[in-house]
């Protein structure tokens, strides 16, 4: 055995010990550790000739790199929609990452089983019927993408073609139907063959991101009488406001015309813990496929989402993988028919762990507590001579923009790094409704209100600054 590799078995305790000890010292910062930095320009490592053990690694990494993390595991980090990682799943990773676990659905492993019994907790926690079945992927793109290629497969059966067998060659284009897609909707459908150009905008109610299903139906009519098929995206918590399409509607329409319904809920859908909430999901369940992102407000680790559908059968033509020396039974834990990946880590164990150790109270309470925290945030924005509010605050996320009558780009993009140079929080530019805008999102376990009082003393000592 080569020799580093040898010393670092022998002492493998001290490591783990040393990496606990960092560990333990960066959760416990979490409050004081900046939320975002600027990164600075740095000499990217060389291979080593002789290995330097892993003791020697992790100095380096804590001398070099581990000051210039962001703080997007704690409590005021309010980028894209970033959750944390509770201390379950935590533990969960970890364990992973200890049994390292093909889960794909071998049969060596109780490894499948662990998935399934979590993708039946998350059932019960959003309130899907059992026709909802379940498995996990590296994030909402992917979710996204294999909802979206079932529906091309359900498409193509539609007009008598077995796309995955056949390929979409001779097929009519296949429409895109959303009001307010994510940008990872683009992405799928490119992946897909079907074309970015395929996907359109359909008209939104006035000043909302929901889609008017007014225009949606007209245009559903239009592709009917052409007698072209098509997939409807709605939205179930858009990235900007968190506004939701009334996913009845959405359901009538598509049993209506004879068209898929995915439902995009990354995060949204966790308003189906809050009683008072759940009137915003209200329907999901009738969709075809859902998308749910795991490492958004259930806060697991990176990388974990799930993709549910009503109609597994489909999404096992596409990604059925045929060899000889793995197991083709369909059965609920064989995996590697169901998403791209034929390997992959035992990615489920840090949400069984999460959804064992809090249950249904527990994300009940994240989640109406974040949702009380960005209303906070809300109304100090709405109230103040500094900022504008462009939205109503609906769940977790708040889209404002600077007071004053030329918000340019620029303008915003100064005021931001102001913001992440002082470290008090963390925001991200968007457009709403084509003017420059900031987003927040309160999605992380640990965030209080003491982190709203940080936040906004540093949102209005950035507007203080000179280059605004």
């Amino acid at each position: 055995m080569y020799k580093p590799l040898h010393v670092d078995h022998e002492q493998l305790q001290k490591i783990l010990q040393d990496v606990l000890g960092e560990a333990v010292k960066t959760l416990n910062a979490a409050r004081e550790r900046p939320a975002a930095i600027i990164p600075p320009p740095l000499d990217v490592d060389s291979l080593p000739p002789q290995g330097i053990g892993a003791l020697g690694a992790l100095e380096i990494f804590r001398s070099k790199y581990a000051d210039g993390m962001s703080g997007s595991a704690g409590p005021h980090y309010f980028g894209l929609v970033t959750g944390g990682a509770t201390p379950a799943s935590l533990a969960g990773d970890w364990l992973t990452s200890i049994y390292d676990q093909n889960a794909t659905g071998s049969s060596d492993s109780l490894a499948p089983q662990i998935e399934w019994s979590a993708i039946v907790m998350l059932r019960a926690l959003f309130g899907f019927s059992d026709a909802q079945a379940g498995v996990f992927v590296s994030g909402a793109t992917m979710a996204n993408f294999v909802g979206l290629a079932t529906a091309r497969q359900w498409v193509g059966h539609q007009l008598g073609v077995d796309v995955a067998r056949a390929g979409l060659a001779g097929l009519p284009p296949i429409r895109v139907l959303s009001g307010t897609p994510h940008s990872s909707v683009y992405k799928a459908i490119a992946m897909l063959g079907l074309g970015r150009e395929r996907l359109e905008r359909i008209p939104t109610l006035p000043q909302r991101e929901a889609v008017d299903t007014t225009a949606l139906r007209a245009r559903l009519v239009e592709l009917g009488k052409a007698g072209e098929a098509c997939i409807v995206v709605g939205n179930s918590g858009t990235v900007n406001s968190v506004d939701y399409d009334d996913l009845n509607e959405l359901s009538d329409l598509c049993n209506e015309f004879g068209a898929w319904l995915h439902a995009d809920a990354a995060f949204g859908g966790f308003a189906a813990c809050v009683p008072e909430k759940q009137a915003l999901v209200a329907g999901i369940d009738r969709a075809d496929s859902i998308t749910i992102d795991a490492h958004k407000w259930l806060n697991v680790p990176y990388d974990s989402a799930m993709i549910f559908t009503r109609h597994q059968q489909l999404q096992r033509e596409v990604f059925q993988n045929s060899a000889a020396y793995l197991d083709a039974d369909p059965t609920p834990t064989n995996f590697v028919n169901l998403t791209p990946e034929n390997s992959r880590r035992l990615r489920a164990l840090p949400a069984w762990f999460t959804l064992m150790a809090y249950g249904q109270a527990g994300y009940r309470e994240i989640v109406t507590r974040n949702c009380q925290i960005a209303a906070a945030f809300g109304e100090l924005i709405e109230s103040s001579d500094q900022f504008r509010l462009l939205a109503p605050v609906r769940m977790n996320g708040i889209v404002f923009t600077l007071a004053g009558e030329q918000v340019t780009h620029h303008r915003i993009q100064e005021y931001l790094q102001w913001v992440q140079a002082d470290g008090a929080l963390y925001m991200t530019s968007t457009e709403y409704f084509g003017a420059p805008a900031i987003r927040i999102s309160v999605t992380n376990w640990r965030t209080t209100q003491a982190d709203v009082e940080r936040g906004w003393k540093g949102m209005l000592s950035a507007v203080g600054s000179k280059s605004t």
